[in-house]
């Protein structure tokens, strides 16, 4: 029998031959496990004698029973989700959870709020800064209790949860490919979000396995505003005959550049397929449907608490972990006519 202090999600995982996300969800009751998986999970449970992490922590002593979320917030709709979701998974383990927000860079006024945090003795603290400024605030944290960072990585100093943001701009552009497309232009992200680099970098490593040279690349900064304009930049650009498809870095965006190509009389997806990411839940009501790629925001919630469960009992950490992210196939990519499959 595995020795249940060491025993983990990703030894259940390993045992029953499945992902980490199939044991959360088994574990927290939640849909999309067929009860044939679902068995097979509870079998390696019961085998490898593990508990959820609430209740091997309620075992211990001297134990606060809180974690600290630190979160930059904005009208962006990634790290509120992940927010939620990781405030969601903690409360699930059986953790309270105290948050410490900031809406734009305070210098002395976070650190003052992150040190309120610290005196509430939480056990260990998540660290939500997809901005390579807002990574630089959060210094007085390391060294002082476990921290898992999500979504921007802290200079390796915690191990790090997220989606595989390279894995998404890679399918993505695989999509559009595989539909015929050989010119393919992309809507970025902010550049000092580090979400925004792994999305470009996959979709260029995607065009180049496939032998294609990257097509026009436009930056954005996640609102549907700069994708219109961004639009408007893809018209007047020269290789505009060239182009039939676009990856956008979010959904906001690709909802911006497809109103420029339709307000120019640009069909989409007859002239111009596009497409985003996300998963927003208004991208299936985009006229028309937005094809995007969905993050798991509740298996990367799930992981990155199990990851930071993990630190506070003493196991090792583990320097990363990708959620792979799945690709939603709608209305706004069609096949380029005469394309090669």
């Amino acid at each position: 029998m595995a020795d249940r202090a060491r025993t983990t999600m990703y030894d259940v995982a390993d045992a029953a031959g499945v992902s980490h996300q199939t044991v959360s969800r088994v574990v927290n009751d939640r849909p999309n496990v067929s009860p044939q998986t679902r068995a097979r999970v509870r079998a390696a449970m019961e085998e490898l004698d593990y508990r959820p992490s609430g209740t091997a922590r309620s075992l211990a002593v001297r134990r606060s029973g809180a974690v600290g979320v630190v979160s930059f917030m904005g009208p962006w709709f990634g790290p509120t989700t992940m927010l939620m979701e990781i405030e969601a998974a903690a409360r699930r383990s059986g953790y309270d959870v105290h948050i410490v927000s900031a809406v734009a860079l305070q210098g002395q006024v976070f650190e003052a709020a992150v040190e309120g945090l610290l005196r509430r003795d939480v056990e260990g603290v998540v660290v939500i800064a997809p901005t390579d400024a807002q990574a630089a605030m959060v210094e007085g944290i390391f060294g002082r209790l476990p921290v898992v960072a999500v979504e921007g990585r802290l200079d390796g100093r915690a191990p790090f949860v997220g989606g595989d943001n390279e894995a998404g701009g890679h399918l993505a552009a695989r999509h559009l490919m595989d539909h015929g497309h050989r010119t393919v232009a992309h809507v970025t992200g902010p550049p000092d979000w580090a979400e925004a680099r792994q999305r470009t970098r996959g979709w260029e490593r995607a065009l180049r396995e496939g032998g294609l040279e990257p097509g026009p690349q436009l930056v954005g900064d996640w609102t549907a505003e700069s994708g219109f304009r961004a639009g408007t930049a893809l018209l007047a650009d020269p290789r505009l005959p060239e182009v039939s498809a676009v990856f956008v870095g979010n959904d906001p965006m690709a909802l911006g550049l497809t109103s420029a190509l339709y307000h120019a009389g640009v069909e989409v997806p007859g002239r111009i397929s596009v497409m985003g990411y996300d998963n927003t839940p208004e991208s299936g009501w985009f006229y028309p449907a937005l094809t995007t790629v969905e993050q798991q925001f509740d298996a990367v919630g799930a992981a990155a608490i199990e990851a930071l469960v993990s630190l506070i009992e003493g196991e090792p950490p583990r320097p990363e972990l990708l959620v792979t992210p799945r690709l939603v196939s709608r209305s706004s990519v069609a096949r380029m006519p005469g394309g090669l499959s």
